[in-house]
């Protein structure tokens, strides 16, 4: 039996697959710590973990964000994304590693499983080896680790071929680490030398590249190639979801139509606003052949106004039971959500730009399993234009079949704790 303390930031899409992961872990035997805000501890004790803590300087509520962070207030672009990384994911650096390594010093861990924006990580990862457990990143987002064959993350630019790719990627890291993100990354370096480690000077998004492994919740063919990238990457596939609780809405049966039906999400987090993307999309398809599908991820049904005669909604809905029946998923991005329909082959339409959405929208668009919109606050027409294409267009439910093959093939979760056994395995055998 190994004993594994999971790190995640207190944000709810960021602690469900770890959730997952820990329920694997516990299935087959081992220790589970799970470090995470309060709002989770019922969850992460649900799922077999200890729940630890974490120190109020470095918890938040993510339903309240605005609340918790008031300088995010107006601010649209570059200059949000800069923002919420430097005050949502660095600024509370410091006191997860002290909450780290105060769980660490009250009962020994033989492997650290980290998601790649619990930053306080990196001082762990910046100590030698010798003196930390295994530490392994869970790519609960799109994998970051820098490679001259990628442009950087958070811009949602794709691959380029040759030489010239190449100069421009070169081009673009030196323009995100100089200038667009200097503040955070300064932050950052701060955060690890004030932890009492010189910092390796990895860029903070890709510090995982310094991690003994990153293990990703992804296929290999939902991710651009990096044969340069020398850090192990394990690609283990998306956890797979929870069954539902049965509950239905009291219009399910009207999703027994031979219309197509074509689900709406703005996730669970980024929801607050309806007017970014439910609506814009009630509206777009309002005069369509289709049954729409919206779900407000828990903000109350009557903020969306008067549904159209084709739209149905609800706070929350069972994927499980709605994706085999959905012909289109338009989304914020969230990679969660993306992964559930493409493994039932939905092809997906994406409106984000924030956090990891942009990446999410260019890893759609490079697998031609969807539409991406360049924008979080698409019009009317742009909606409806990009469901009309994926609707009329076979290739992308063929793209999105496939590539759910090869979802639906991989171990997910369970192979998450393949890797974890062979990591404490492996420093076992170098101990003896």
């Amino acid at each position: 039996m190994a004993s594994v303390l999971l790190c995640s930031t207190p944000v709810h899409a960021h602690v469900t697959p770890l959730l997952a992961v820990t329920r694997a872990l516990v299935a087959r035997g081992h220790d589970v710590r799970f470090l995470t805000g309060a709002r989770f501890a019922a969850a992460a004790q649900a799922a077999g973990a200890e729940h630890v803590p974490l120190p109020a300087e470095a918890d938040f509520d993510d339903l309240d964000l605005a609340g918790a962070f008031p300088g995010r207030a107006g601010r649209t672009g570059l200059d949000a994304i800069r923002h919420d990384m430097l005050e949502i994911f660095v600024r509370p650096g410091a006191a997860q590693h002290r909450a780290v390594l105060d769980a660490l010093s009250r009962r020994r861990a033989d492997a650290v499983l980290v998601e790649p924006l619990f930053l306080g990580a990196m001082a762990l990862v910046a100590t030698p080896a010798d003196r930390r457990p295994p530490v392994l990143t869970l790519g609960i987002v799109p994998l970051g680790l820098r490679s001259e064959r990628t442009a950087p993350f958070g811009l949602g630019v794709l691959p380029a071929r040759g030489r010239l790719g190449v100069l421009r990627n070169r081009a673009l890291y030196r323009f995100v680490e100089r200038v667009a993100f200097a503040e955070p990354q300064r932050a950052a370096q701060e955060m690890v030398r004030a932890a009492g480690v010189e910092p390796n000077g990895t860029f903070f998004l890709g510090w995982p590249a310094d991690a003994d492994a990153v293990v990703q919740l992804t296929v290999a063919e939902l991710e651009y190639p990096r044969p340069d990238v020398t850090t192990p990457v394990r690609f283990v596939g998306p956890p797979r979801p929870a069954p539902s609780d049965g509950t239905l809405p009291p219009w399910w049966g009207d999703l027994d139509t031979r219309r197509p039906v074509v689900h709406v999400t703005q996730g669970t987090v980024a929801n607050e606003d309806p007017t970014q993307l439910l609506v814009p999309t009630l509206r777009a398809l309002a005069d369509e052949d289709v049954l729409v599908v919206a779900a407000t991820g828990g903000r109350p049904v009557e903020a969306l106004g008067a549904l159209p005669a084709n739209a149905r909604a609800a706070e929350y809905l069972p994927y499980d039971a709605l994706l085999p029946r959905t012909s289109v998923l338009v989304t914020n991005g969230g990679y969660g959500g993306v992964h559930h329909a493409l493994r039932h082959g939905v092809p997906v339409v994406v409106a984000g730009k924030t956090e990891d959405k942009a990446e999410v929208a260019a890893r759609v668009a490079w697998t031609g399993t969807g539409v991406r919109l360049r924008t979080s606050t698409p019009r009317p027409a742009q909606v409806r234009r990009a469901v009309r294409r994926l609707l009329d267009d076979p290739a992308y439910a063929r793209a999105s079949a496939a590539l759910g093959e090869r979802i639906a093939a991989s171990p997910g979760e369970d192979g998450v704790v393949d890797v974890v056994e062979e990591v404490v395995a492996a420093r076992e055998a170098v101990a003896r």
